[in-house]
C-alpha cells in the first residue's frame, strides 16, 4: 500500500479543492472501447469453442482484468483463462484496439489539465503497452506524466496494483502525493484507488451502474461537471 493518504471531501468542498495530481482509467472513461473489446470477446468464444455470452454480460468484462473476469465470469480455470487470454489479447491487438472512440469533452479536460501544470496519470487495467498505443492513436499521450497499466504477464493488473505503480513512477518524478483523486467508471477503479487512501469521482458515461459508486467523492454525467471538480 501506498504511504499516500487523502481524507474524502464533501461533495460541497470538492469545487474549491485543489488536486496535487489526477489519476484517469482509460475504458469507459476516456474511451468508449466497449465495441472493440465485446466484439474481440465473442470471436474469443468462438474459437475457443464456448458459448457466447449476451451482450449485456459481455459488458461486464469490460473494465476489471480479463484473466480475473474470464475465470469469474466465463467459469474458467486458470489455464483455460489464460489461455483465453492469448487468444483474446492476439484477436485485440489485430483488429480490435481501435474499434473505439474518445468521449465528447474529454480530450479538452485532459488538455486544461496539462495546461493548468496537474501531473497526469493513467492508471488501466489494460495492458500498458496496448494503453499507450491507443493514447497514441488519438493524440492524448502528450498529455500524461505517466502511463500505467497492467503487466504484460499480468502480474500487476488488479487495479490496486497498477495505482501503486502509477503512484511510484509519479513519486520518483517528483510529483507531489499529497493530494490526489482518481477519475474512473467501474468498482474497481474505486476499491483500487481507496487500497492508497485515493478519492474516486466517478463518472456516469462509462460501463458502471449506479451501484458502484458507492465510496465515491462526486458522481459527474458530463464532462463539464467533471472539469469544474478538477480543475481550481
Amino acid at each position: 500500500m501506498s504511504d499516500t493518504t487523502l481524507a474524502h471531501a464533501g461533495h460541497g468542498a470538492l469545487g474549491s479543492r485543489t488536486w496535487s495530481c489526477i489519476l484517469f482509467d482509460l475504458d469507459g472513461t476516456i474511451t468508449d472501447s466497449a465495441p472493440g473489446i465485446t466484439g474481440t470477446l465473442v470471436d474469443t468464444f468462438v474459437e475457443l469453442g464456448r458459448p457466447v455470452p449476451l451482450p449485456v454480460e459481455l459488458l461486464a468484462y469490460v473494465g476489471p482484468p480479463l484473466l480475473d473476469a474470464f475465470r469469474e465470469l466465463g467459469g474458467m480455470s486458470v489455464d483455460e483463462a489464460q489461455g483465453a487470454l492469448a487468444v483474446y489479447r492476439r484477436r485485440y491487438n489485430a483488429g480490435g484496439l481501435f474499434d473505439s472512440s474518445v468521449y465528447a469533452g474529454v480530450p479538452e479536460i485532459l488538455a486544461r489539465i496539462a495546461e493548468a501544470g496537474i501531473p497526469l496519470s493513467l492508471a488501466t487495467s489494460k495492458p500498458e503497452s496496448a494503453a499507450t498505443r491507443v493514447l497514441e492513436h488519438y493524440g492524448l499521450a502528450q498529455y500524461f506524466t505517466v502511463i500505467c497499466g497492467a503487466s504484460e504477464d499480468e502480474v500487476r493488473s488488479a487495479k490496486a496494483d497498477v495505482v501503486e505503480e502509477a503512484l511510484r513512477r509519479l513519486r520518483a518524478l517528483g510529483v507531489d502525493l499529497s493530494s490526489p483523486v482518481m477519475v474512473g467508471d467501474r468498482e474497481h477503479d474505486v476499491h483500487g484507488a481507496a487500497a492508497h487512501g485515493i478519492p474516486t469521482i466517478m463518472v456516469e458515461w462509462g460501463y458502471g451502474s449506479p451501484v458502484e459508486a458507492v465510496g465515491t467523492i462526486a458522481l459527474v454525467s458530463e464532462p463539464h461537471e467533471l472539469e469544474a471538480l478538477l480543475l481550481p
